[in-house]
């Protein structure tokens, strides 16, 4: 009988272990969509800040980039206004987006489990 019920509780904890696995790999999964839409939106300010210094690449399209990242920059730019011309709203945000992207992979995962790319 003893047998029995160690293989039991070995099947039992084995389902755990898959179920956890299951968990901690949708966990993977969904850190990693944050991390590529915070990655993009970075390559977009990038884009929207030199078509905003060379004004022979503006177009149609640099109204819809303006459209993804102007609704971050205006509350900024609410507490920290243009000085001299320069906006500093578009440093702070680049700043704290390469902030919270390199500091996605340390709270996501404790462990070395998954990497982002």
């Amino acid at each position: 009988m003893s047998d029995r019920a160690g293989a039991a509780a070995s099947n039992a904890s084995g389902g755990l272990v898959q179920k956890l696995s299951r968990v901690d790999s949708l966990s993977c999964a969904a850190w990693e969509v944050v991390y590529w839409v915070l990655r993009l939106f970075w390559f977009a300010m990038l884009i929207y800040a030199v078509a905003s210094w060379i004004p022979s690449l503006q177009g149609r399209w640099t109204s819809y980039v303006a459209r993804i990242v102007e609704p971050v920059l205006l509350p900024v730019r609410r507490i920290i206004p243009p000085v001299g011309g320069l906006d500093l709203s578009f440093l702070v945000v680049i700043l704290l987006l390469g902030f919270v992207m390199n500091s996605i992979p340390g709270f996501a995962y404790g462990s070395s489990y998954c990497w982002i790319r």
